[in-house]
């Protein structure tokens, strides 16, 4: 990826300005590493503006109860919205979200995803934007009944996939790979003109991979991924269907406890609550 970026286009109101480069400052006088992801990134890879309500920064998990004492010493309300994934510091409607895993337990902040930081400004501040690697590696799983991520996906390939680290991008999805090769298959439907720029060596591996397990017997274990792609569409499968929860099993390894609390905060706030799947 080339390191040479443009600046995020977003604006926000002053006192949001305020708020949140207030909040890249506490934390970098605390020394508590960190990276801007969710729309700010977005637009700086695609160029596409959406404005939301809150800032999303990326935390290894051992940097998270630093960040959040460090924010609760500023002043701000400050709380652990999921344990599992996410931490929120609040000032008026305002909102920034401390990410240090995805909702689904597969995704995790790790030394990676500061080795492969992309320099920046965002809000007129030095800063380092999550790669575009690990952002199609997250957004892959979103897939809510209310919320899809597919498009970003796509948008993101088209804008970056001449520069990306293919190889790396792989081994990210790991044995998920059909989920990657569920979002390539989608972009060369939707750029058919642009479909080379998804490398062919790429495509061939993971169709060959494909192939391989439609020639294999399948597993006996009754195993329901969908939990991985959506909190909410696949409860039946594991609740009445006596599938078992893949985000029980590794790589993700929720605890039992984590999983009812991501599940009942869909009655509280409805399936797309908290934007990470």
């Amino acid at each position: 990826m080339d390191k040479s970026t443009p600046s995020s286009p977003l604006s926000v109101p002053p006192e949001t300005l305020t708020f949140y480069r207030r909040t890249m400052t506490v934390l970098r006088e605390n020394d508590v590493p960190f990276l801007v992801g969710g729309a700010y990134a977005y637009a700086v890879y695609t160029g596409i503006v959406r404005h939301t309500k809150d800032f999303d920064l990326f935390l290894r998990e051992e940097d998270v109860d630093r960040a959040i004492e460090s924010l609760r010493g500023a002043g701000y309300k400050v709380d652990k919205a999921f344990a599992h994934w996410l931490a929120k510091a609040y000032e008026g409607d305002d909102a920034v979200d401390l990410i240090y895993r995805s909702g689904n337990g597969i995704c995790i902040v790790d030394d990676a995803w500061f080795e492969r930081a992309v320099p920046s400004q965002v809000l007129d501040m030095d800063a380092h934007l999550c790669s575009p690697e690990e952002i199609i590696w997250s957004k892959a799983f979103i897939m809510e009944r209310e919320r899809f991520d597919g498009a970003d996906v796509i948008h993101i390939l088209l804008k970056s996939a001449d520069r990306m680290d293919w190889d790396y991008l792989v081994e990210r999805f790991g044995p998920h790979w059909r989920i990657l090769l569920t979002h390539l298959v989608l972009f060369g439907f939707v750029y058919p003109s642009r479909r080379s720029l998804i490398p062919e060596e790429i495509m061939a591996a993971l169709i060959g991979r494909l192939q391989e397990e439609v020639e294999t017997t399948a597993p006996t274990d009754p195993v329901c991924y969908g939990t991985l792609l959506s909190r909410a569409q696949y409860l039946t499968d594991v609740e009445e269907e006596g599938f078992t929860d893949a985000r029980l099993l590794p790589p993700s390894n929720l605890t039992a406890r984590e999983l009812v609390g991501w599940t009942e905060a869909i009655k509280v706030d409805g399936p797309e609550a908290d934007r990470e799947s």
